[in-house]
């Protein structure tokens, strides 16, 4: 193999993925911390339309109350709410559709097995644009019962009042 060649492969391998891209949160479902404990996240990409991402680069989007569910071997995002792009036409979005998550298909197996034999849920925690491009940071969540979420709140009170008290001296 020649030398030009070997870069022509090299470069195809490399490819247009930067993974040293930029990233700018857009939307957090801080919801989703209140109610579950995050056992593990993973990036995931998701199929959008053109008036969806415009949309999300304005930053109006709402993640609370939705999760992931598994229909025929592919992940899909409900309830998450995109709002109509103003400047889009009759082409239009539905703010409420259901979108596809890109995953590996042994990635969604994985995540599946742990769903069925641990009784987790799939939540999206974050959506954000990397390299020009939305993912979401989807949470492998148990959920909480109330006695953590009233302990969670006393510890964050606590926290607040010692910070309080500090900043006073």
């Amino acid at each position: 193999m020649t030398k030009a060649a070997s870069t022509k492969t090299e470069q195809k391998h490399t490819g247009n993925v930067n993974k040293d891209a930029p990233i700018k949160v857009v939307t957090v479902n801080r919801q989703a911390y209140h109610d579950y404990f995050v056992e593990r996240t993973l990036e995931v990409g998701i199929s959008l339309v053109g008036t969806e991402i415009k949309s999300i680069r304005d930053g109006k989007v709402n993640l609370r109350g939705s999760y992931a569910m598994a229909r025929k071997g592919e992940l899909w995002l409900e309830n998450a709410h995109i709002a109509i792009y103003e400047q889009g036409n009759r082409y239009n979005h539905e703010p409420t559709r259901n979108r596809k998550l890109l995953l590996h298909k042994k990635e969604i197996d994985q995540l599946l097995t742990k769903v069925a034999t641990k009784g987790l849920t799939l939540v999206p925690l974050k959506l954000y644009l990397k390299g020009g491009k939305a993912k979401i940071e989807l949470g492998l969540c148990r959920g909480k019962k109330l006695y953590d979420k009233r302990e969670a709140l006393a510890e964050r009170d606590a926290k607040r009042d010692m910070e309080r008290i500090v900043r006073g001296r």
